[in-house]
């Protein structure tokens, strides 16, 4: 075996080379890393950029063109978790509720610290009836909203569905007493003291909400409920019209002016009202039990009983609802069961139903 000698001129002149060699290699990967780091920074500056007019268009109410833009930005970033939750708000709005659920969870992936995509996860998952989870991803960012009135409005609305009045109570006043001028928190507090039957407490509540948002349609057709309860339908009249003029399809709304124009002997206005309502949602028992009404006013006591029958069936806790099946009971001559309604009512707090029994049943 024969080895190349190689002289100290020649070893010379390759470790030159060599270290060329390696210089240039350098270079070269500098270039490229330059490269690169420019691409990432320029598809970074342009998903901002898409970020940036989505967010603008969103303001604007214009929420499926924003998703084309919070997209975009995604595209150019496939880990902007903040372009995920603001689309997820978009889809949201447009009622693609599966949609933001998806875009909050990767929102979470991306960055598990992105407390406000678990505040409107909890939204999306209270909607769907899933409290523990609306629950639970309120309970991870209690901490962090510790002092923030909209998430003691969103605790107490997830409260509420879970049928513990008393914490949502709790909830709605700490949420007033960190914002005084929480419209939404008002709102909400109202509708607890009017299922409790503190109208004048209820009032106030919903009143004050008005006067903070004069686009507070809730508050304004919980108010016209109460005034129609005391009688003073040109005052209860306007406020539904406002409210239904911001919701033209809410069943409640619709139902609600339905119920006044009975009272105020505009039986076919209230008919078409009330079954309209009853197409949008079969299940509200107070539409059902102004139905009844309608048929007892119109002297047709069968589909009355049917009507009222139906409502005790969707919510046996409608407001006077067995007064009005006692009334028909006892204008078909049933007077056993009249009497059986009314005890019913008296039992749950109808006073009416209470009078009725009193004088009729010895």
């Amino acid at each position: 075996m024969y080895l190349t000698v190689l002289d100290l001129n020649t070893i010379e002149r390759m470790t030159i080379k060599s270290a060329v060699d390696r210089k240039a290699s350098f270079f070269s990967w500098l270039l490229m890393m330059g490269t690169l780091l420019a691409c990432s920074n320029n598809k970074q500056e342009e998903a901002n950029r898409f970020f940036d007019r989505a967010n603008r268009i969103f303001q604007t109410g214009e929420y499926r063109e924003s998703i084309k833009f919070y997209t975009e930005a995604i595209e150019k970033d496939p880990d902007f978790a903040d372009a995920f939750n603001n689309r997820g708000q978009a889809r949201y709005r447009i009622g693609d509720r599966s949609g933001a659920l998806e875009d909050y969870n990767t929102a979470l992936q991306k960055d598990p610290t992105f407390w406000r995509a678990y505040f409107n996860r909890s939204e999306v998952k209270l909607d769907e009836n899933d409290l523990s989870g609306s629950i639970a991803d309120l309970e991870k960012i209690e901490s962090i909203y510790k002092d923030s009135s909209f998430y003691y409005v969103r605790l107490g609305d997830v409260r509420i569905q879970q049928n513990n009045v008393s914490a949502a109570m709790a909830a709605y006043d700490r949420a007033i007493q960190l914002q005084p001028r929480n419209a939404q928190a008002l709102t909400n507090r109202g509708v607890i003291y009017f299922g409790q039957k503190q109208y004048r407490e209820a009032k106030a509540d919903f009143e004050q909400a008005i006067r903070l948002d004069p686009k507070q349609d809730f508050a304004m057709n919980n108010l016209a409920v109460i005034l129609t309860q005391e009688g003073r339908y040109g005052a209860a009249a306007p406020l539904l019209d406002k409210a239904l003029a911001l919701q033209p399809t809410q069943p409640y709304y619709l139902n609600n002016k339905g119920y006044l124009l009975l009272q105020q002997g505009q039986l076919k206005e209230a008919l078409t009202l009330i079954q309209h309502s009853l197409k949008l949602d079969e299940h509200n028992g107070w539409a059902h039990r102004n139905l009844g009404l309608y048929h007892v006013k119109m002297g047709q006591f069968a589909p009355a009983l049917t009507a009222l029958q139906q409502a005790e069936k969707e919510d046996p806790t409608v407001e006077n609802l067995y007064f009005y099946l006692g009334q028909v009971y006892q204008k078909t001559g049933d007077k056993t069961r009249a009497c059986q309604s009314w005890a019913r009512g008296e039992q749950i707090g109808d006073n009416l139903a209470k009078q009725q029994r009193a004088k009729n049943c010895r």
